[in-house]
């Protein structure tokens, strides 16, 4: 008998622990931020109205509507935490919330860059974990919710007691915005906020495509001959590099800005004796902390690229982009892209002549992941294919530059521009210890540190090139695509990069004179910030006729 009233006593208490794990489950799902920030205990400490208005919807519908509707709340309260944790990682990364619309198109980048970090396993091993985190989740929710529903009923006078004692509740600390933790009201309605800022974007989104395709159609340069656009440079090599993730943040946290601001104040001095003047200020990028390319179509074409149903639909239109004007204007075009190791259908839209990705670019150094190769040999390789050609025109190069994009896998010193060769001699400097992704495990300050370096070597490489191989004939253009991820910048930092212009010819740099912008490689705090999307008209105005 004993034996027996024990096992009663231990099932009695595993259903009470399961009843307050369920329990948990759901508060979790009705309260929890879509922010890893506002994880804290005290966010928990919340009265949800969706929880009370629940419960006594479930005291008033008869027995079959009441399991009808127990199951829908369980599966709709599942997909609510699967879309919060989702947002939480997209805001960890991207800094904003998942788009239901437009960012199913993603799935292929982010497969691309697990994929060059932790190997096709790895890569597929975390897309099989989300998809059962991501069905656990709904399973759990479910029967947390019936669990629940069950018990409400068995007591059905005890609930409504409750119910009544926790809705006044509510009601009083609305009227007097009562709050445990700032900016965290106790009376929480954020699940049903959610739902509604969704149901919001969802809406704004099947409505954008309109909205972009008339603002597309507006464009004062569309039909410019090509011997009326980009007089003022004829004759020069123009180059455009991107800088992988080099924010605003790289030049004013303090975190990075005394050593990455070391550098370009030295590289300003020696760009200065080799006779080069630079201009510097900040452009607001569309995107943040990936996403490069709508970054690049943004800038390139003149029109706000924010996300990925825009960029499909640019990519397919004829719009003029900067690389097209030059294209247009008689100028060999190429793209320089070391982080494209297959097709990329996109370069006939930009208007590119020639396209050098990895498979052509003759690198033959140690494996890097996806940043697939140091900065300084992809400036290097495009010197000896193009610029370093005999008898040739003039080339205007759009460049992207990588060893800066996480986890840098290699940050090398630079070396001798002769002693470049095929990349071997890189192989030396290749980490042999722990594999790229681990960075990602040794905590927040050395996640900084190798950013900084990383921003640090990209820079030393575009300086030491332009003073290696810089002439009277080159104009180099050099601005980041985006701030890094919010893991390195913190929440809630701002969109802009950095941007510079450099040229040893005076009268390239006259014609941005009214343009205000700062001299030297490192724009100040009162630089000029423009959004992205208004840079290419502002310089195929400026360099025109």
């Amino acid at each position: 008998m004993a034996v027996e009233e024990e096992r009663g006593a231990g099932r009695r208490a595993a259903a009470r622990a399961t009843t307050v794990l369920a329990g948990l489950l759901v508060l979790f799902g009705l309260v929890a931020p879509n922010e890893i920030g506002g994880l804290t205990p005290g966010a928990f400490v919340r009265i949800p109205v969706e929880g009370l208005l629940g419960v006594a919807l479930l005291l008033v519908l008869p027995t079959r509507a009441r399991r009808v509707a127990t199951v829908l709340a369980g599966v709709a309260l599942g997909l609510l935490t699967i879309l919060k944790i989702i947002d939480m990682g997209f805001f960890a990364v991207l800094a904003r919330p998942f788009d239901p619309v437009t960012d199913w198109a993603l799935s292929d980048a982010a497969m691309d860059f697990l994929t060059g970090s932790i190997g096709r396993v790895g890569a597929t091993g975390s897309v099989v974990a989300v998809a059962v985190l991501a069905t656990a989740v709904l399973i759990l929710m479910t029967l947390s919710v019936v669990r629940l529903t069950r018990l409400v009923v068995r007591r059905r006078t005890a609930a409504t007691r409750v119910v009544t004692v926790l809705g006044a509740a509510w009601v009083i600390c609305t009227l007097l915005g009562a709050q445990l933790v700032p900016g965290v009201p106790v009376a929480a309605d954020s699940a049903a906020t959610l739902v509604h800022d969704r149901a919001v974007q969802v809406r704004a989104g099947l409505l954008d495509h309109q909205a972009f395709a008339a603002e597309a159609a507006v464009d004062a340069f569309r039909d410019r001959p090509g011997e009326e656009l980009l007089t003022a440079l004829r004759g020069k090599d123009v180059v455009l590099a991107f800088v992988e993730s080099y924010g605003r943040d790289a030049v004013e946290d303090p975190a990075f800005a005394p050593q990455v601001g070391a550098v370009l104040d030295a590289g300003s001095r020696r760009l200065d004796a080799a006779g080069f003047a630079s201009r510097s200020a900040f452009l607001t990028s569309p995107t943040a902390g990936g996403s490069s390319w709508l970054a690049h179509a943004t800038f390139l074409s003149g029109l706000w690229i924010d996300n990925q149903q825009r960029y499909r639909t640019l990519v397919s239109s004829d719009r003029l982009t900067l690389t097209g004007a030059f294209r247009r204007a008689s100028w060999r075009t190429v793209a320089v892209m070391p982080g494209t190791t297959g097709d990329w259908p996109e370069a006939a839209f930009y208007g590119h002549d020639r396209v050098y990705d990895f498979r052509n670019l003759g690198y033959r150094g140690p494996d890097l992941g996806w940043a697939t190769m140091p900065d300084q040999y992809t400036l290097s390789a495009f010197e000896r294919f193009e610029r370093g050609q005999p008898d040739r025109s003039p080339v205007m190069a759009e460049i992207a530059l990588v060893s800066s994009h996480a986890p840098w896998a290699l940050i090398p010193r630079l070396v001798d521009w002769g002693g470049v060769g095929d990349g071997s001699v890189f192989d030396a400097m290749a980490r042999r210890d722990d594999p790229p992704d681990a960075i990602w495990t040794k905590g927040p300050t050395l996640i900084r540190a190798e950013y900084r370096r990383s921003i640090e070597y990209s820079l030393n490489s575009l300086i030491s090139y332009v003073e290696t191989h810089g002439d009277d004939d080159l104009v180099l253009i050099f601005l980041g695509d985006h701030q890094p991820a919010p893991l390195i910048t913190g929440d809630h930092a701002g969109h802009d990069v950095p941007i510079t212009i450099i040229a040893r010819d005076r009268a390239v740099l006259d014609r941005i004179a009214e343009w205000g912008w700062q001299d030297g490689l490192k724009p100040g705090p009162q630089a000029p910030a423009w959004r992205m999307d208004t840079f290419r008209n502002r310089f195929l105005s400026a360099f025109g006729p």
